[in-house]
């Protein structure tokens, strides 16, 4: 080898070696969760289906309680539009304490949500839920999530008898 595609190997390792540990998971986690907010604004708000789903990752999946999994963009369009189609629906959710993999493109967020809905009556019910998004850094450098799963929040005790 050359001196100078020695001189060129090197930087080009150091350089990476350098992008790695100028991962800064403080920073990041800031612009995760602020990406998270801005998403969550936008379901609550603004029934845009395909900003809302722009959202997620194309092969994304969807894990809803008591749902069938949605797979994939269409899947995900479809059930956010049946969710924004729904009289009354409404969804809000804060997310919290981003954790990353070593190389800062992957992260988990847990969530709590509260989501109106009409019950089984029609008459409008509010269910909290927690849940868990794995988000993946897509190569044009953006967040998107690529697992979006939740469940129903435990129910407080009652009196006790």
């Amino acid at each position: 080898m050359s001196g100078q595609k020695a001189v060129v190997l090197c930087t080009a390792l150091l350089l990476s070696v350098k992008s790695v540990a100028a991962f800064d998971a403080q920073t990041e986690g800031a612009k995760l969760l602020q990406r998270d907010a801005e998403w969550a604004t936008l379901a609550s708000e603004g029934r845009d289906v395909e900003k809302t789903a722009s959202y997620w990752t194309d092969d994304a999946i969807v894990v809803p309680p008591s749902q069938p999994i949605a797979e994939g963009k269409a899947a995900i369009r479809a059930f956010v539009a049946g969710s924004f189609n729904t009289p009354g629906f409404h969804i809000h959710w804060v997310s919290e304490k981003p954790v990353f993999s070593p190389d800062g493109n992957l992260a988990y967020l847990r969530s709590v949500t509260t989501t109106t809905f009409p019950g089984a009556d029609g008459k409008p019910m509010t269910v909290s839920s927690r849940g868990v998004t794995v988000w993946r850094r897509d190569t044009d450098g953006q967040w998107r999530c690529a697992v979006d799963i939740w469940n129903d929040a435990p129910q407080a005790p009652g009196p006790a008898k």
